[in-house]
């Protein structure tokens, strides 16, 4: 079953959540290569003080990626999301997604992200300012609700479809829970069988054989991968073909994992500079490093942490790699 999001016919089931530090230009491009069906972009705020800073300019490129272009959005009043919504299609995006699922404190004390979400006609106001400021599709990332007595999602999806939203993606938490305990699926089931637009079901999905329980549970049109992605990228090409074929596809060789996650870190490099692209690149090897050995990670991890030079951990990790 393919995934609709106004003109754009997404060719997997599986799609990157968008990460503030991890879904960066370099990782997108990379996700897509290996099976995501789509990508949305870390969360920016468009406004004219913060466009010359370098994390916006970083945030805010998108040349060479593949269409469609999903830039996510975040702020806490509905003209100045609107507006943030027009120029992101300035910057290239074919979809606009509305940040309603980040639990981070400094979002949420300015009422913005998850915290969106205890005020329904704010929500309304904002989403009917975006999707009428732009001609793309707009789509909404957001939890269950505020808390475990507030579980208002399934309110803010009939408000969401009838604002003319094209796509829901729903984390299965509370912003109280933030990423504590398991996350719940009931209320993704609930909203499924009340809307006609896609909801795209996010949580602890951190395998094929877990994305097809998740679908089969509650019908969602696809899943959305998060901190699963952190070191193990093929996890979309893994659910996409078992979504497709029923079958647990093969292992990737170790020797294609090396050349995928070398050139990925060259990636960083090249897109960041020297200062900025070595110190990002380090979760990044750390994360790949814990995948594939995570048994002798921390002996590697304590040398190449104190590089100070982008050539010397390029090498380092190459080195360390070449002997798994």
């Amino acid at each position: 079953m393919s995934i609709q999001i106004g003109p754009y016919t997404l060719n997997s089931s599986a799609l990157l959540a968008p990460m503030a530090g991890t879904s960066d230009k370099p990782f997108r491009m990379l996700c897509k290569s290996l099976g995501a069906g789509l990508t949305t972009s870390e969360m920016v705020v468009i406004q004219e003080h913060l466009l010359n800073t370098n994390k916006s300019k970083y945030r805010l490129d998108f040349e060479g990626e593949v269409q469609p272009i999903s830039i996510q959005i975040a702020g806490s009043d509905a003209i100045e999301l609107a507006q943030s919504a027009i120029k992101a299609v300035t910057y290239g995006a074919d979809i606009i997604d509305i940040n309603m699922g980040c639990p981070a404190k400094k979002v949420c004390n300015k009422a913005a992200g998850s915290a969106l979400m205890q005020d329904e006609q704010l929500v309304q106001d904002i989403l009917e300012a975006v999707v009428d400021s732009v001609d793309i599709p707009v789509t909404l990332k957001m939890r269950t609700g505020w808390s475990a007595n507030n579980k208002n999602a399934p309110t803010i999806a009939q408000i969401a479809q009838q604002a003319g939203i094209k796509m829901l993606s729903i984390h299965g938490r509370t912003k109280e829970d933030k990423y504590n305990g398991m996350a719940e699926y009931d209320i993704i089931k609930s909203i499924v069988s009340q809307v006609d637009i896609p909801v795209i079901a996010n949580g602890d999905i951190t395998s094929a054989e877990k994305a097809k329980e998740v679908l089969d549970y509650t019908n969602a049109s696809g899943v959305m991968i998060g901190r699963a992605t952190q070191g193990n990228p093929w996890i979309f090409s893994q659910i996409d073909h078992y979504l497709k074929t029923g079958k647990i596809a093969d292992p990737v060789p170790l020797e294609v994992k090396k050349v995928t996650i070398l050139h990925h870190i060259q990636q960083i490099h090249e897109f960041y500079g020297d200062f900025l692209g070595l110190r990002l690149a380090r979760k990044h090897i750390l994360w790949y490093a814990t995948h594939l050995d995570e048994n002798h990670v921390q002996k590697f991890w304590n040398s190449i942490n104190k590089v100070t030079e982008r050539r010397q951990q390029f090498n380092l990790f190459k080195d360390y790699l070449n002997r798994l």
